[in-house]
């Protein structure tokens, strides 16, 4: 299945006793639908508040006969708008939606203007004061290639941090939305949020882009920025080897925001 989702209001998405998670909602849905009980994997287990646009899930069922498009109407009839079954189909033997991925990418959006906008704070870091653009810029290359990304990642123990980073770059859009794309084999924990706020102290002059090098070869948490609000994040697509899945659609065309008043 390919999933969208508002993480507003979510603890995150794998399912967690006690709280409301993207996951655990997900499953219970599907198993009231299937009518039997039912293991999701997902791509990327985003944390409380974090968006998704591209996430990935894969489940066994012997359900007979399955009925894919009923299943995707039943299920986006039960959770929609928060979660959507953007697509689905049956996949491959071996196939699994994260030990399979090559790639992921996400997204972080910031609304750089003195005024907030309350059509986009669901989605955006508002931030009044001006960034510095051009530093950010400069302070995304350190990122690429493979590191251990310990001064951004929450700590694992016997667990390894090291990633390898395809790409990152920031984005103008204009009037004032500014987005940050980054992709990598695979991502630790909050370390595209730790990244995007350490970024931002660059743009804010508070950091120097000729310092995230030595932030990174240190290893060490307390010396990179704090954590960007989850708001802004968004799982955005997640990469499988050729053939691709059927459901690998183009990216939806670039978000116009509607002039305040209209309806």
């Amino acid at each position: 299945m390919l999933v969208a989702y508002d993480g507003s209001g979510f603890a995150g998405f794998a399912p967690n006793p006690g709280v409301t998670t993207v996951g655990a909602t997900l499953a219970d849905t599907l198993e009231r639908v299937l009518r039997q009980p039912t293991t999701i994997t997902c791509a990327g287990r985003t944390d409380a508040g974090v968006h998704a646009w591209g996430q990935v899930v894969t489940f066994d069922t012997d359900f007979d006969p399955l009925d894919l498009a009923a299943l995707q109407r039943s299920v986006n009839g039960m959770c929609a708008p928060k979660i959507v079954v953007r697509a689905l189909e049956i996949a491959p033997d071996g196939f699994d939606a994260r030990h399979s991925a090559v790639h992921r990418r996400y997204r972080y959006t910031v609304l750089n203007r003195p005024v907030p906008d309350p059509f986009l704070a669901a989605t955006t870091w508002h931030l009044a004061a001006p960034l510095d653009l051009a530093g950010m810029r400069l302070g995304c290359d350190p990122f690429i290639g493979e590191h251990d990304f310990a001064s951004f990642c929450r700590k694992a123990p016997d667990r390894s941090l090291v990633r390898t980073v395809h790409s990152a770059e920031w984005d103008d859009l204009g009037d004032g939305l500014l987005r940050f794309e980054i992709e990598a084999t695979s991502f630790c924990q909050q370390m595209v949020r730790a990244i995007v706020g350490t970024l931002v102290e660059v743009g804010l002059g508070r950091k120097h882009a000729g310092e995230v090098a030595a932030i990174l070869r240190a290893r060490d948490r307390a010396v990179a920025g704090a954590l960007a609000p989850p708001q802004g994040l968004s799982l955005w697509e997640v990469g499988y080897p050729d053939p691709q899945p059927s459901w690998a659609l183009p990216p939806p065309p670039e978000f116009v925001e509607p002039p305040l008043g209209s309806p």
